[in-house]
């Protein structure tokens, strides 16, 4: 993307030119066969200060996320105008995955043996409920600290895995099958 692009985001560096942030960026330039690549020098930065941001970048990076929805209306139009998708970092499967997203799930839950029609005599399966959860990002941080314990201590490997066991816990069972629409 820098010979496409050019070099849009600047390396970090500390007072005496060691890498703070663009290590990646610093190993593409070099691929490319650039000599100089532009620098913002954080040179009031302590030496706890840089490593702390150090890992506060990386973790900005673990934590971004993609509107799969959007990414794939925005694949599509750059196709659609002869973009080589190819300098975006996708690899084509995932390229075209975010283009044609898999089918729906339906979710059946039960609750100690019995289905929500059966739990419930006004439940109308036709209708989608979705459950929207508004935190503070202090809240919201603390959630995830806290499924990431519980994934550790019960041996889950993701969220889905964690809400799903606390579910099972509580005398929820979930089963998903694909459908097509008629």
């Amino acid at each position: 993307s820098i010979r496409e692009f050019g070099f849009t985001n600047p390396v970090l560096i500390d007072a005496e030119n060691g890498i703070i942030a663009g290590h990646g960026r610093i190993m593409a330039a070099q691929k490319l066969g650039l000599a100089e690549v532009p620098c913002i020098r954080l040179d009031h930065l302590t030496e706890t200060q840089r490593k702390a941001y150090v890992i506060a970048d990386n973790k900005l990076a673990l934590n971004s996320g993609w509107d799969e929805a959007m990414l794939g209306l925005e694949l599509a139009d750059l196709r659609e105008l002869d973009f080589d998708l190819d300098l975006l970092g996708f690899d084509n499967l995932a390229i075209e995955s975010f283009l044609n997203p898999p089918e729906p799930e339906i979710v059946d839950v039960t609750h100690n043996g019995k289905t929500m029609a059966e739990t419930y005599e006004n439940y109308d399966e036709s209708i989608i409920r979705q459950v929207i959860l508004i935190y503070t990002m202090q809240e919201y941080d603390a959630a995830i600290e806290a499924m990431g314990q519980y994934a550790d201590q019960h041996g889950l490997s993701n969220n889905t895995e964690v809400v799903n066991h606390l579910l099972e816990t509580n005398g929820y069972a979930i089963s998903q099958r694909k459908t097509k629409e008629d």
